[in-house]
């Protein structure tokens, strides 16, 4: 495997790798780290002395591509590794439709692949340290059903507006699988004809009204087309939710104070989610495990790390805070501005 400069510039690099997923199929994922160049201007000169590494997985029809929150990590004593899952932006290939899934368990290979590979580069003659596993949106969900199939593997889990379920309640969710399912088994690479709404890329892309660089080929403005198999996998990732994953690390829940839906723009999709309910997410974030720490960041976007900057200053003080008091301090009893739950879920 081999380590070549990344498209962010010369304080990242980036490993295409191939990975067999449980239906035997070889899939090809791209695993990217930053490494600050400092000195010399060698790689790696810069990296912290702590033996602790996060991975992030990125949301659906996206990629990874917030230096800042590369060097937030860094800056905290952490390896930064991250991600492009196969069909999405780095690993996008012509001959199969972008962001497609049939099950969500098809990622379980890449990361594990991704997560030996993190351990072998960052053990470097000492113990073996701890790994965060850290998702947005679909990639929050993927993260938290790894985690729960993979007990043992990561030590810390940090969800950035976590796709837990569906608008509304779990209702929503069965009439959905109920139109979908057949679809899904029979013809699963059909696309569902759903109304589109560019309104969160238009929040953050520096080509409509935000202030981040996006490549379109790796994140279309109206996202990838949404298909039947895709969406069966997604909803029994949140059946799975909601009969409760007992997770047995500390996580951390990041979402939006408010949500914003409609069919046409609002305002208010500046400063709030136009992607998820997250009042629903905030509940079902009660069913991941014993210990979950849930923090509402007022104003925050679908991705609060890419809110307007005020904004963004809270979400990562809240989750530097998380972090000290988890991660570099271990465990204390007073955890100021989070909600400390942890009750089993159950498919109500």
């Amino acid at each position: 495997m081999e380590w070549q400069t990344d498209i962010l510039g010369a304080d990242f690099e980036s490993c295409a790798f191939e990975a067999a997923g449980p239906d035997g199929v070889v899939r090809r994922a791209t695993l990217v780290r930053h490494v600050p160049r400092q000195g010399t201007g060698s790689p790696g000169d810069s990296l912290p002395p702590a033996n602790r590494s996060v991975l992030f997985l990125h949301g659906w029809s996206d990629y990874f591509f917030n230096v800042a929150l590369a060097e937030f990590w860094t800056g905290q004593g952490f390896h930064f590794y991250a991600l492009d899952m196969h069909n999405h932006g780095r690993s996008l290939q012509a001959d199969t439709p972008g962001g497609y899934v049939e099950h969500l368990n098809d990622y379980d290979a890449e990361i594990s692949k991704a997560i030996d590979m993190i351990r072998s580069a960052d053990q470097r003659g000492r113990e073996a340290g701890s790994l965060t596993l850290m998702g947005h949106s679909t990639g929050g969900l993927v993260a938290a059903l790894w985690a729960s199939s993979h007990p043992g593997s990561v030590q810390y889990l940090v969800l950035n507006s976590p796709w837990l379920e569906m608008h509304g309640s779990s209702v929503v969710r069965r009439a959905a699988q109920t139109m979908v399912k057949p679809l899904a088994r029979f013809w699963p690479k059909t696309i569902l004809r759903l109304p589109e709404r560019g309104f969160y890329f238009r929040s953050i892309s520096s080509s409509a009204e935000g202030e981040w660089l996006l490549d379109e080929k790796y994140r279309p403005p109206l996202a990838f087309p949404m298909r039947a198999g895709w969406l069966s996998a997604v909803l029994s990732g949140h059946t799975r939710v909601a009969r409760g994953l007992r997770i047995d690390i500390p996580i951390l829940v990041l979402i939006s104070g408010a949500s914003a839906n409609g069919m046409v723009w609002q305002e208010s999709m500046r400063h709030s989610d136009a992607v998820l309910d997250v009042n629903t997410i905030a509940v079902r974030a009660m069913t991941l495990g014993r210990t979950v720490t849930l923090e509402r960041v007022d104003g925050g976007l679908h991705d609060v790390f890419l809110s307007a900057g005020p904004v963004r200053a809270d979400a990562y003080d809240r989750l530097a805070r998380w972090i000290h008091g988890y991660i570099t301090n271990g465990p204390r009893t007073d955890r100021a501005g989070g909600q400390e739950l942890g009750q089993a879920g159950e498919e109500p």
